[in-house]
């Protein structure tokens, strides 16, 4: 086989890793030892592709206030991946395009335990929302489900 040739097949085997997706960065969880739904969200993340680290804690309120998670915007467990806040129930593809977008926000916040969200596991379509959370810690609308 000549020089170019044993390149140009080189080449074809690198090509694969050139277009792959860059890994996605770790999510942090802070939630209750005891929170059953909790532990199934960050499952969720793992199936999506997301490295996950979880710290259990009995204040994970130090966290949503470190973070700044509006008040009455809570759930049972506060993330943080990429720079952003994801409070509770937040689908994985909203964490992806939040990271992909790359808005200038503090992050996104799935308020109150939506019975539909990930991790919650209702079978039904219960429709809810997530909410961008603003520097200025108003919210907008960013995905309904």
């Amino acid at each position: 086989m000549n020089s170019a040739l044993r390149l140009l097949a080189f080449l074809a085997l690198l090509a694969p890793l050139a277009w792959a997706a860059p890994p996605l960065p770790t999510v942090t969880v802070y939630k209750s030892p005891s929170c059953g739904c909790c532990g199934k969200w960050v499952e969720h993340m793992k199936l999506s592709g997301f490295p996950v680290v979880t710290v259990d804690t009995e204040n994970v309120a130090a966290h949503k206030a470190r973070l700044g998670v509006p008040l009455a915007m809570g759930s049972c467990h506060t993330a943080e991946v990429g720079g952003y806040l994801v409070e509770g129930h937040v689908p994985a593809a909203d964490v992806k395009r939040l990271l992909s977008e790359k808005p200038r926000a503090r992050g996104l916040v799935s308020p109150g335990m939506p019975a539909s969200a990930p991790g919650m596991d209702d079978p039904r379509r219960i429709p809810y929302e997530i909410l961008l959370v603003g520097k200025d810690g108003r919210t907008t609308s960013y995905a309904r489900h």
